[in-house]
């Protein structure tokens, strides 16, 4: 997890977060980080009134002890100044670029200052830095060349440099900064015992200066700032956190900072007061801290016991509910979970949302006592059916809730333990208010036509044959706005647009122009004119009938400018539900995790028989720093029902990859799963990649093989069992599924897919299997298997190959291309990034 990767853990003011999988309280980060800041400042005072004190020629301002102490030299001065700014800017929560660039500037300047000095002592050469800014004038108060900083002080700052400069570049780990800032710490606390127990050799090394007072009480400030600049990473984040391991590290942290330095102090005092000699006084400290750390352990170990019980008594409880409630999260439904009795085990968000009741209003509590009247009433008849009948029952409800009447397709199913004894049962309920109201319109809009049709009698003119009215029925007046006597002797082309008259006495003479003209209806591009001038699309009945020598021409015209109407009002509700319809498939599908370290492409095109609405599914699930699942399967059929069963075995097969289970555990469980499914048949197929052993595991239920292409070899099929599709097995018999381990180079490739993409009438889908191997080979030979836009533009060619016409595709397909690359640096590897909110690309 990267510095601002932090996951907030339950909602609400100063609740924890989660940082490195440790628990953290937003006020202590924020307070850990103000005191980096304030630490700095302070550090960067003191710097500043010596540099002051060096610009005014002030000794009391170099000193803090002035004619006794060292004071600070010019150049530490500077290099203070700089580090604090530095370390104050790091410390901060947001950083602009340009800040960050004074703050690695400033860095570099006191290492560059620091640096040059070490060498001056270690090559005994003057480099003419030391009284660069300054005459040095305190030359009486230490010993070395005039203006040269202490060697402890200059080891310091070097330390110091660094330790901001790593702190201020993300890929360098915080722990090499907090590492760096301790040993800072350290140096100023050595100067500090050394002017506390009066030991001359901790404040000077040889014939060199000594560290000032304030120096030291600088260094010790820098060490803190370096220390808590990342407060929720390293070792700052192992004493902060808000679990155990941040009191226990905090408690012993302080004995261990406070206590020694005390037990010397005392010991030595008493040593100067002649109350004891030397040898009794170092047995007297060893045996004070043998004391002080004895009760420390034995504080720590009470406070594990108090852990571990606490941990044994929740361990079963967890046990019990982290698959479920893993699988009741992941769904776009209405989950729940009660026991026989009808009390409330477990709820999902999605039943909080649409209830408007929180889990701890519910949780525990009958029915009738948090739902509504009605929805508690059906609910627990409901309950009682399942219980009697022993099966899933599926049934369409309405509901009042609070937000207004719904509909639901609820399903209720029995959950059972090992022995088959049902301990709770679930339910399942799915929104489908805004399909069953389109369904509705649909048909009161196609009764609304039908009745206007039956009641709203035609237009009927009679002409010769050539156009001339000779009879018109009353209708006319209601449709034209004439009255029938004043249009006979006029021509019939007359009640035509003057701008379409010429293509409509062309359709007329090629009518009459047939040898034996039936009766027919025209209806496409044709308009009326009304007697205001105003236009209107028609639906014209033309037959023909010979009366004494002449031919006569019936023409039944309706308008249809409702029908119009209704048409366009009707395809934009097929669209609407097309694109409900397409919505669901995608909240039942989700949206697979981003893996830097194991890129992938995928597609999926929906059947144009049922559109947007399939039993396909697949998913990735990172296992662990390593490991990664990935799972494929097929429900037989399509529609609403096949889209069901495959949202709650993507939840099912989620959870029981997250809880460990192996690829043939996992497929065990999917089977007994499906066999409580009435007739349902699903193929499927789990692998789980361990990127550090090289490896796959995989195992197959009757789903079509998995495709690698290694970086040195063709393309080829997995060899692997293929066990009976999931919901074959019955309980007196069932045939096991297999799973087997193969080798898996870094930089391979792997291809899965549904039988969508290779199954076709009249081909053989082993020979269309074969087409789709030589084409991964081809797309995919010597690309980069981490570039994610090689992996589309090979998920692309692989749809073209295979599938002629995307548009015409009766069968869903599901195709997913997967990269294998090598170990990255260091052995680390990139969390996931947060799922996109497009859904699988067609």
């Amino acid at each position: 997890m990267t510095r601002e990767q932090q996951t907030p853990g339950s909602p609400g003011a100063g609740s924890p977060e989660q940082v490195d999988g440790l628990p953290f309280s937003p006020r202590v980060l924020a307070t850990a980080r103000r005191v980096a800041g304030i630490a700095a400042l302070a550090a960067g005072l003191l710097g500043l009134v010596s540099l002051i004190g060096w610009i005014l020629g002030a000794d009391a301002l170099k000193e803090v002890l002035p004619g006794v102490s060292v004071a600070m030299k010019a150049n530490t001065s500077v290099a203070v100044v700089a580090l604090a700014l530095s370390l104050y800017v790091i410390s901060l929560r947001r950083i602009s670029p340009v800040a960050l660039a004074v703050s690695r500037a400033a860095a570099v300047l006191v290492t560059l200052i620091a640096t040059l000095t070490l060498a001056e002592a270690v090559i005994g050469a003057d480099l003419g830095i030391d009284e660069l800014l300054f005459k040095d004038d305190t030359v009486h108060q230490g010993t070395g060349p005039p203006g040269r900083m202490a060697p402890n002080t200059t080891a310091a700052l070097i330390a110091g440099g660094v330790g901001a400069l790593c702190a201020s570049v993300p890929r360098i780990p915080v722990w090499v900064s907090q590492i760096l800032g301790l040993g800072v710490g350290a140096l100023g606390m050595l100067r500090l015992y050394g002017a506390a127990y009066g030991v001359t050799e901790l404040d000077q090394f040889g014939p060199y200066s000594g560290m000032a007072l304030h120096t030291a009480t600088a260094l010790i400030l820098f060490g803190t700032a370096l220390f808590l600049a990342h407060p929720g990473e390293g070792g700052a984040g192992l004493i902060l956190n808000a679990g155990t391991t941040g009191a226990l590290g905090r408690w012993l942290f302080v004995t261990v900072v406070i206590v020694p330095p005390l037990l010397g102090w005392a010991v030595l005092t008493a040593e100067d007061a002649g109350l004891f000699g030397e040898r009794l006084g170092t047995g007297l400290l060893v045996f004070g801290h043998v004391t002080v750390f004895t009760a420390v352990i034995f504080t720590t170990l009470a406070v594990g016991r108090r852990v571990e019980v606490a941990h044994a008594r929740l361990a079963w409880r967890v046990r019990q509910n982290e698959l479920l409630q893993a699988f009741i999260e992941y769904t776009p439904a209405m989950v729940f979970i009660k026991d026989l009795e009808g009390r409330l085990l477990a709820v999902n968000t999605r039943f909080e949302q649409t209830l408007r009741l929180s889990r701890e209003q519910v949780l525990g509590r009958l029915d009738q006592d948090v739902l509504p009247p009605d929805f508690a009433r059906q609910a627990r008849a409901s309950d009682l059916a399942v219980l009697a009948e022993g099966r899933p029952i599926q049934r369409q409800k309405t509901f009042d809730l609070p937000g207004g009447r719904r509909e639901f397709l609820s399903t209720r199913f029995l959950l059972n333990d090992t022995s088959g004894a049902p301990y709770a049962l679930g339910g399942v309920y799915i929104d489908i208010t805004d399909r069953v109201a389109a369904e509705r319109e649909v048909r009161r809009a196609h009764r609304r036509f039908v009745a206007l049709l039956e009641s709203a009698p035609d237009a009927t003119l009679i002409t010769d044959g050539d156009g001339i009215v000779v009879m018109a029925n009353p209708q006319v007046k209601r449709l034209f706005g004439h009255e029938p006597g004043d249009l006979v002797g006029t021509e019939v082309i007359g009640l035509v647009p003057a701008a379409r008259r010429r293509r409509h006495c062309a359709l007329l003479r090629a009518y009459l122009s047939l040898r034996d003209p039936k009766p027919t209806v025209l209806d496409k591009d044709l308009y009326g004119l009304r007697g205001d001038g105003s236009e209107f699309p028609v639906e014209v009945s033309v037959s023909s009938l010979r009366a004494e020598q002449e031919t006569l021409v019936v023409l039944t015209v309706r308008d249809i400018t409702e029908r119009r109407r209704l048409e366009a009002e009707r395809a934009e509700r097929y669209e609407q539900q097309r694109r409900i319809a397409y919505t669901l498939q995608h909240s039942l599908m989700g949206e697979p995790p981003r893996l830097a370290y194991l890129p992938c492409a995928y597609r999926y095109l929906a059947s144009v028989q049922d559109p947007g609405v399939g039993g396909d599914w697949f998913d990735v699930i990172p296992l662990d720093e390593h490991r990664t699942g990935v799972l494929i399967g097929d429900v037989m059929g399509r529609g609403l029902e096949a889209a069901a069963v495959m949202g709650q075995l993507r939840s099912a097969s989620h959870a029981l990859a997250r809880a460990g289970a192996a690829p043939s555990g996992l497929m065990k469980a999917l089977d007994r799963f499906v066999g409580d499914l009435a007739g349902q048949l699903v193929t499927s197929v789990y692998l789980i990649l361990d990127q550090d052993r090289h490896e796959l595991t995989l195992c197959s239920a009757g789903h079509l093989p998995v495709i690698a292409l290694p970086p040195d070899g063709p393309a080829c099929r997995l060899k692997a069992p293929v066990g009976v599709p999931l919901g074959v097995n019955d309980a007196t018999y069932a045939v096991p599924f297999e799973e087997v381990t193969l080798p898996l180079p870094p930089g391979s490739a792997l291809v899965l897919y549904t039988d969508g993409l290779v199954e076709r009438p009249g081909t053989d889908i082993e020979a269309q299997v074969d087409v789709l191997t030589d084409t991964v080979d081809v797309a995919l030979k010597g690309a980069p298997v981490d570039d994610r836009g090689a992996l589309d533009r090979a998920a692309d060619c692989l749809l073209r190959t295979l599938i002629a016409d995307a548009d015409a595709s009766d069968d869903d397909v599901t195709l997913l291309v997967l990269g294998v690359p090598g170990p990255r640096e260091n052995g680390s590897r990139a969390r996931p990034a947060p799922a996109a909110d497009d859904g699988p690309q067609a």
